[in-house]
């Protein structure tokens, strides 16, 4: 059995409004590539982010509504609803716009949801854009475990990414313990404590993003309290990061690529009147 992991590195991340940046390219991406971005929405009823038409090229996001529906318009014309607690996939490749907002809860329930952003390698990040999504009921469970990404014990993600990455949402009771053995070539690894106290190896967080040490030992967790959290481990990117405004690639000249694709599509949203 491998020896447990140890946190390195932990952090509140910065918040914006309704939005706290947990990772950014500039700081805890070098370590959690090929995650650059992780976004944690948490606002009151009514009061959510709606993000407007915007572009995307080189990266996939991954978005997971814990406690609201998003509908989700993209520019190629796809119009569709994800439900709380399903998945929304979107292979930005060599361009894309989208916009999409949280949609009423008749209960009044607090939103509460996740959006990362994942660097394409090679071979994807000029890729023709599609967007995929995933209802509740297709998303794999097991035990505390729902996999939003890659693949865990039985259990496999039907969101085909070319990363050998996962991310999975645990929830456990009070008291209950956990242990991930990430894949070996998994030298990367992170957590963000979403709800509840989370001990990590005699480290306790609250509402933070802890990194672990890089190597291939196992992670464990112990709730105290009832506990929830978003894990990601991942192989390294291997690739150089070239940051755009809305877009990471690996060379300057997919990044330029990109950019006149998403110029072009903008050009064309604002002759239909979809964008102001």
């Amino acid at each position: 059995m491998s020896k447990p992991r140890r946190l390195a590195v932990r952090s509140p991340g910065q918040r914006h409004g309704p939005i706290t940046r947990l990772i950014s390219p500039g700081d805890e991406g070098h370590a959690t590539q090929p995650v650059v971005f992780l976004d944690y929405v948490d606002a009151p009823a009514g009061f959510g982010p709606r993000f407007g038409f915007h572009p995307h090229s080189g990266i996939a996001t991954l978005t997971f509504p814990l406690t609201f529906d998003v509908e989700h318009e993209a520019s190629t014309g796809q119009v569709d609803r994800v439900r709380r607690r399903g998945l929304e996939w979107v292979l930005a490749g060599r361009g894309i716009w989208h916009r999409g907002r949280p949609l009423p809860d008749p209960a009044g329930a607090p939103l509460a949801g996740f959006q990362l952003w994942l660097a394409m390698p090679p071979s994807h990040e000029l890729a023709e854009p599609y967007a995929r999504f995933v209802q509740p009921a297709e998303v794999p469970r097991e035990g505390p475990v729902t996999l939003l990404l890659g693949a865990h014990g039985g259990l496999v993600s039907p969101l085909a990414a070319p990363l050998d990455a996962n991310v999975l949402w645990v929830e456990l009771r009070d008291g209950q313990t956990w242990r991930y053995e990430p894949p070996p070539t998994h030298q990367g690894a992170w957590v963000f404590a979403q709800q509840g106290a989370l001990d990590v190896g005699g480290t306790m967080l609250t509402r933070e993003l802890g990194l672990f040490e890089e190597g291939d030992g196992a992670l464990e967790f112990r709730a105290a309290g009832d506990c929830a959290f978003l894990l990601g481990s991942a192989a390294r990117h291997g690739h150089d990061l070239v940051l755009g405004s809305h877009s990471v690639h690996t060379h300057e000249a997919a990044l330029a690529a990109g950019a006149a694709r998403i110029m072009g599509i903008g050009q064309r949203l604002r002759r239909e009147g979809r964008l102001g």
